[in-house]
């Protein structure tokens, strides 16, 4: 079987990034996440993390919230309680979005076929995404005067330890059974999941529930990103996925993409993969690739207010 080699910096984008979306210091938080080591859900690097992220988000003025719930241990049925973390910007104002990120990483690599039991980091599974949300942390200070902002931290996406037994995607359920039951004053026009963005190889393709619950919305990130150049992104559909945004669109009807990039490194029969094994650590990611994301959605955001005016006059 063909084997490709180890994954190569590949630029995401044929138009230089600007600097005020800064890889280096995405992958300074990307590094930062990991350095708490593996942050399952209530572990203790877990509540650590929780700690620091609170203090990150309020520092970059949003309003940080704790959503507790109550689950159960999978492996021997004792109660433990989970955290999504809530960072709102402008809560009271007519457009809304909601940004959000898994934070928590799998038990175990289970995919590691030399050590399916051994230290699984989360670089891009957990991390890439939760640092996404904060690079964009930075770009909140000069939003339009109608725009608000809601990051949410999932707990509890894939505390997982036996395939087929256990449940995958408590935080976001909890966050859309909570959102439906007692809707916002405001509510979300759309959502958007970070989930892989790290991979030095970016390819972001259409995922298939996100065209099949929130098209326009899909298709609107998709053109901010052809308009900028920022080539990582392909406008054809190629993974159908489970993920933290399935709940936001069916129970709690937020149209919600998954931006995420399932080939890591890349596609390919033969091709390495490092999802959910030892391997995903940050040496290989890449804060250029987080750096483009994040300025693709920014400037998404803004695009989406520039045509609520147009649209009003």
């Amino acid at each position: 079987m063909l084997h490709r080699g180890p994954a190569v910096d590949q630029s995401p984008s044929s138009r230089p990034i600007p600097d005020r979306y800064d890889g280096d210091r995405a992958m300074g938080y990307l590094k930062k996440l990991c350095e708490f080591g593996p942050r399952p859900s209530g572990s203790d690097a877990m509540i650590r993390q929780q700690r620091y992220l609170e203090s990150f988000f309020r520092e970059r003025g949003a309003e940080v919230t704790r959503q507790d719930f109550e689950t159960r241990n999978p492996n021997d049925g004792s109660a433990m309680t989970m955290t999504n973390l809530i960072a709102s910007w402008h809560p009271d104002r007519p457009i809304r979005f909601l940004f959000c990120a898994h934070y928590d990483t799998r038990p175990y690599p289970d995919r590691d076929r030399q050590n399916p039991k051994g230290t699984f980091i989360g670089a891009n599974d957990g991390a890439s995404g939760t640092a996404g949300l904060m690079e964009l942390s930075n770009q909140l200070d000069d939003l339009p005067d109608d725009i608000g902002i809601d990051m949410v931290l999932f707990d509890g996406e894939e505390f997982v330890w036996v395939e087929n037994r256990d449940r995958y995607f408590l935080g976001s359920t909890f966050y859309a059974q909570t959102y439906r039951q007692s809707p916002p004053q405001v509510p979300f026009r759309a959502g958007v999941l970070f989930d892989m963005i790290g991979d030095k190889e970016l390819k972001l393709y259409y995922e298939m529930n996100s065209i099949r619950y929130a098209k326009p919305v899909a298709q609107s990130f998709w053109q901010v990103a052809k308009r900028l150049r920022v080539d990582a992104f392909v406008p054809k559909t190629r993974h159908d996925l489970r993920d933290d945004h399935l709940p936001l669109n069916q129970i709690a009807k937020i149209p919600t993409i998954d931006v995420i990039d399932f080939d890591y490194p890349r596609p390919g029969i033969g091709s390495p993969s490092y999802w959910h094994t030892e391997n995903d650590i940050p040496e290989n990611c890449s804060g250029e690739s987080i750096a483009a994301v994040v300025w693709v959605a920014h400037q998404w955001v803004l695009a989406q207010s520039r045509s609520k005016r147009n649209t009003s006059r």
